[in-house]
């Protein structure tokens, strides 16, 4: 491929991949952290509220940090969205929407990390995989009975070899730093499956509505893609991807298989080198057939989803409806480029459509309130501060707060001049200079300081008068 070719399909990609899109959105880092946390795990789909909750409370932390994100959860998860980072779908058994990772979104969280924990370029285990596959496709592929009967003797003389060695003791056990390289490797293969099982089910969709839209393009009563369908023929499945699907699918529910699956791993996680694997490792090699089989099943039970919709598209009214929408919608397009050399686009016409009276409008056109729209139109006056009388002041001061040091060099100067005194007796020689706040201060200070004697009391006070209960003061009130 020339340099031009190159540089024009890297723009292409650059302009329009996920993966791309998302190692150059303006947070990719945010972007990497948060959804490989929450939907590169073992939880591939959440809902969005669920979603929107997970990722407000890492941006909170990612805000204490330092970080500058002035923007809601529900906010970038939109932005992801219109970038084919998420794949937003309806959940079959609710109405809440859910949120997983693109197939992009998938390559790239798994660039990332492999450039924050790179591999070994060159194993050895890589090259005996290499190897071995290059043996079997060169046997498989070969049509000579005798290169291939040669091929198979050597392999039975080999095993034979072992079998042999065995017999005699000879036991060459793996070493465990090569037995980590080899479950590494198995390890970075299971790292691609996600993506290669979003990729299958996002070709599948793509299919399905390529073959809906032959349906409604085609023209005439008939056409290849119906006649198909009223055959039987399974389009989806028959597919190239279909086709590759099917098989891997078998082969994951053959229980032979799968017996020899699971007593391989069983056996791989019993041994020693396996503690030096990380935590997260050892959980996706235990819940790697389980994990397989969930994910097979769900692509699965899309394609079988799409089959049976594009037949009851076909034998219901829907493939009539649209292919009557389709023809009107290109009959006024022709028109519309026909009067177009003829009629300017500003030119007036005698053109009235009758709308519809219920307005439609979307969240985006609501406009917030505006508190400054409602503001009086009334002229601000102002008005010359004036001096200010410092004895106002203190009266209001005395009007507004109990004054208890007065009162309690009342209380004093009463008991020193007869020894005990009452609340009535108080204000008897000293009267009440706050009005009922006086009144209201003593009755304090005589719960604090003064002994509750029983009986009640008359007490008077700016022409006024009340009963209150009788307190005795016995002391002088510390200063």
């Amino acid at each position: 491929m020339s340099v031009l070719r190159t540089a024009r399909a890297a723009s292409r990609l650059q302009a329009s991949d996920p993966a791309w899109a998302m190692l150059r959105a303006r947070n990719a880092d945010v972007a990497v952290a948060i959804l490989s946390r929450h939907l590169a795990g073992d939880e591939r789909r959440l809902p969005a509220p669920v979603l929107f909750e997970k990722v407000d409370s890492d941006l909170e932390e990612l805000r204490g940090e330092g970080f500058e994100l002035p923007q809601a959860a529900q906010a970038y998860c939109t932005e992801w969205r219109n970038q084919q980072i998420l794949v937003r779908r309806s959940a079959d058994d609710s109405r809440e929407e859910t949120f997983e990772l693109s197939p992009g979104a998938l390559t790239a969280i798994r660039f990332v990390t492999q450039l924050a924990e790179p591999r070994q370029a060159v194993t050895e285990s890589r090259l005996a995989t290499i190897q071995e596959r290059l043996r079997s496709l060169a046997r498989d592929t070969d049509p000579d009975v005798a290169n291939r009967l040669g091929a198979l003797h050597f392999e039975r003389d080999r095993i034979d070899a072992q079998i042999a060695r065995l017999v005699a003791g000879e036991i060459d056990v793996l070493p465990a730093d090569r037995a980590l390289e080899r479950i590494r490797d198995i390890l970075g293969l299971v790292e691609e499956v996600p993506a290669d099982f979003a990729r299958v089910r996002g070709e599948f969709e793509q299919l399905n509505r390529k073959l809906r839209e032959r349906l409604v393009e085609a023209e005439g009563p008939r056409s290849s893609v119906l006649e198909d369908i009223f055959r039987g023929v399974d389009l989806l499945a028959e597919s190239d991807a279909g086709r590759s699907f099917a098989g891997f699918y078998s082969l994951l529910l053959d229980p032979e298989r799968g017996l020899e699956f699971e007593e391989s791993l069983t056996a791989v996680m019993d041994r020693g080198f396996v503690k030096d694997l990380a935590p997260a490792q050892v959980r996706t090699l235990r819940r790697l057939l389980p994990n397989l089989q969930d994910r097979g099943a769900e692509i699965h039970t899309v394609l079988t989803t799409f089959s049976r919709s594009l037949r009851r598209f076909v034998q219901s009214h829907d493939l009539q409806r649209e292919r009557l929408i389709s023809r009107q919608l290109r009959a006024g397009l022709r028109e519309a480029l026909n009067a177009s050399e003829t009629v300017k686009p500003y030119a007036k016409t005698d053109l009235t459509l009758d709308l519809t009276s219920v307005p439609l409008s979307s969240v985006s056109a609501l406009k917030l309130h505006n508190p400054g729209d409602f503001e009086s139109g009334t002229e601000v006056v102002s008005h010359e501060s004036e001096l200010v009388d410092v004895g106002e002041l203190l009266a209001l001061a005395r009007a507004s707060d109990i004054d208890m040091a007065e009162l309690e060099a009342n209380i004093n100067l009463t008991i020193e001049a007869q020894g005990a005194a009452t609340i009535a007796e108080v204000l008897a020689n000293h009267p009440a200079s706050q009005g009922v706040a006086s009144v209201v201060g003593l009755l304090v200070l005589a719960q604090e300081h003064g002994t509750a004697v029983g009986g009640r009391e008359t007490v008077q006070w700016d022409g006024r008068r009340g009963t209150l209960d009788r307190h005795l003061f016995t002391g002088r009130i510390p200063a």
